[in-house]
């Protein structure tokens, strides 16, 4: 094993005194080309080339002498430390950091970044990172090749954002451009880069705020909220009990992708969103449309409304995580369940049109839990009954080898 481990955090500037002690003592330097092209590099030293980090932590563990390992920003910040300090290599590191390339883009951008969301972006993470910039109006991507500022614009058509994309940070060959996502597709991009991604409200902290990205104590408290939030208009299926049954179920979270078919007014769309998650409101009717969009507005979220008429409008939209029906029946669940959504919602009013749902979804393959939800509002002045609702709550979801994505 090595005697003693160091990695460098390099940002293009010059390297610190502790830096280039820690280099004039290796006997093997790992890292990029345009690191091992440093002058502080003694010549006799062993040089790798650090593309897969696994296979760099191997050589590295089984080096006798003094190892140094380079890599861009501070690499304590998704960065090679943690492959270094995974079990299976027993090595113990010291860290010199440097500033992280997101730190980096957004002094370029001159913008501050303690309310952006960062994320990683590769070929397997791409959708869901797409999904964070979709759903939050300010989002750092640590991109890869395969999944960068192109991949990034063609995933999020239909929705506006600006693109600050920072090429090669800290090196001679640093570019900074600023262009809409539209656009993206059309240039050619060098890595490494970040992309900063901005669109939609800006929901500015108040003071000097407390907790990185979003705040999640925004707003008022509870999953759901008192009908009477969405201007009394709600349809069949949006009351709050059953929203609040509904969004159980589907568990929507930051990186999922959720489809409300349906929206009505809504309130089911706005709440998924207010739990982190990028949502897809769909409804033929204008009017609620135009109030989805308008209680979006009044919570500050982030939503995509489509208007068409299911399940003809679903075809062309990208894939989900999580659906919910609020309308179309059986014909609208089959269509849902043959895009694999790890989990699926619906109700009925009626047993036989639950029945009907709940057989179309086990022929699909999912398991199907079907419940008679029925609530009882009071008025609790005179403790006498005021509301009625009785309703069938229908959940589908994959079995466990078909919802890994």
């Amino acid at each position: 094993m090595a005697d003693r481990v160091t990695v460098i955090g390099w940002d293009g500037s010059p390297l610190t005194e502790a830096a280039r002690g820690a280099l004039g003592a290796a006997t093997l330097v790992a890292g990029a080309p345009h690191h091992l092209a440093l002058p502080e590099i003694p010549a006799t030293a062993e040089r790798v080339r650090l593309g897969s980090v696994g296979l760099a932590a191997r050589r590295i563990a089984g080096h006798r002498g003094t190892a140094v390992v380079l890599a861009d920003g501070d690499p304590g910040f998704f960065g090679v430390v943690r492959t270094l300090r995974a079990p299976e290599f027993g090595l113990e590191v010291e860290v010199v950091p440097g500033v992280s390339s997101v730190a980096g883009a957004f002094a370029r951008a001159g913008m501050p970044w303690d309310d952006a969301h960062v994320v990683v972006a590769h070929p397997r993470t791409l959708r869901r990172a797409v999904n964070v910039c979709r759903a939050h109006s300010k989002v750092a991507v640590l991109t890869a090749p395969g999944a960068g500022p192109a991949e990034l614009g063609l995933l999020l058509d239909g929705v506006h954002r600006t693109f600050v994309v920072c090429e090669e940070l800290g090196t001679e060959n640093e570019r900074v451009s600023v262009l809409t996502s539209d656009k993206a597709a059309d240039h050619t991009w060098r890595d490494p880069n970040i992309v900063i991604v901005i669109g939609g409200p800006q929901s500015a902290l108040v003071g000097d705020g407390w907790i990185a990205g979003r705040d999640p104590g925004t707003g008022p408290r509870g999953w759901t909220q008192p009908d009477e939030v969405y201007g009394g208009v709600l349809g069949e299926g949006e009351n709050e009990l059953l929203r609040a049954a509904q969004l159980a179920r589907l568990g929507p979270r930051t990186g999922d992708l959720v489809w409300d078919i349906g929206c009505g007014s809504g309130a089911f769309a706005v709440e998924a969103a207010r739990a982190g998650a990028a949502v897809l409101a769909v409804d033929a009717d204008p009017e609620s449309c135009a109030r989805t969009e308008a209680a979006a507005r009044e919570f500050g979220v982030q939503l995509q409304i489509v208007r068409g008429e299911a399940p003809h409008i679903l075809e062309n939209l990208p894939e989900p995580d999580v659906v919910r029906v609020g309308g179309g029946g059986a014909a609208v669940v089959s269509a849902v369940a043959d895009r694999r959504p790890q989990r699926i919602v619906a109700h009925a009013a009626t047993r036989d049109a639950a029945e009907l749902i709940g057989r179309d979804l086990t022929e699909h393959g999912y398991r199907v839990e079907c419940a008679l939800l029925q609530a009882v509002g009071l008025d609790t002045k005179s403790w006498t009954e005021n509301e009625r609702s009785v309703v069938f709550l229908l959940g589908g979801e994959l079995p466990p080898r078909e919802t890994a994505r």
